[in-house]
């Protein structure tokens, strides 16, 4: 019995690796949808059983995700865990200042650097994609709505201007601490981020690196003065 379970876990993650490969070799992106069940069973010389365990493991490891009624596609968070960092069991995060500014400490090691790479590698189409990300958290900040999403995803569109895949899987580390500042500083700074961004945005589209990583500098320094100021209070 058990031997039988080893070889079937065996079998599925062979078929798991054969899965990616298919991924791999047809260029596939997040978001594209994936041969169903039945064909890859048949493409792969299966049970469907086994493919359902396969995807089921690829799917806890956000490599594919399963649409309810459309299917199985390619994740959008390739393959990167939803807490990288283990934040999830450390204290209160929302109470915790170490915490807090340990995290801008990362980004201040990475997104300045991010920034610079951004002005100099951005195509055409990833500036303007960015920009518009921009427009949108000014629009929000301007009808005091929530813009914490939208300002997650005008880093993680900085982060694609870079070029560097390897940058782009870093963008969980940086929502961590975009989410958790908005929380922090409770929109004491909805104007500095503002401007801040937009000049972060303006540097980038017009190729000025040091521009762009000075501009970051100034955001996430603003960052820490509303951390400070938050845990001040209290």
């Amino acid at each position: 019995m058990d031997e039988k379970k080893e070889t079937g876990k065996l079998l599925t993650r062979a078929v798991e690796k054969k899965i990616i490969k298919i991924i791999k070799e047809n260029y596939m992106q997040p978001g594209d949808k994936l041969k169903n069940e039945y064909e890859l069973a048949e493409l792969l010389n299966v049970s469907r059983g086994t493919i359902r365990e396969a995807i089921k493991s690829l799917v806890s490891r956000n490599i594919l995700e399963v649409r309810q009624g459309a299917g199985t596609f390619v994740s959008n968070k390739n393959g990167v865990p939803e807490d990288p960092l283990g934040l999830t069991f450390i204290s209160d995060i929302k109470e915790d200042k170490k915490v807090a500014l340990d995290l801008l400490d990362i980004r201040l090691m990475l997104e300045p650097e991010i920034a610079a790479l951004a002005a100099v590698k951005g195509t055409p189409k990833q500036i303007k994609t960015m920009l518009e990300q921009c427009k949108i958290v000014e629009e929000l900040i301007e009808k005091g709505e929530d813009y914490r999403e939208a300002d997650i995803l005008f880093h993680k569109r900085i982060a694609q201007c870079s070029g560097n895949r390897v940058i782009e899987n870093l963008i969980p580390i940086i929502n961590s601490s975009v989410s958790l500042t908005i929380n922090l500083t409770e929109d004491v700074f909805r104007q500095n981020t503002y401007k801040e961004h937009r000049a972060v945005a303006e540097a980038i589209a017009s190729g000025d690196s040091l521009g762009a990583k000075c501009a970051m500098i100034v955001h996430l320094n603003t960052n820490r003065r509303g951390i400070e100021k938050n845990f001040s209070k209290k």
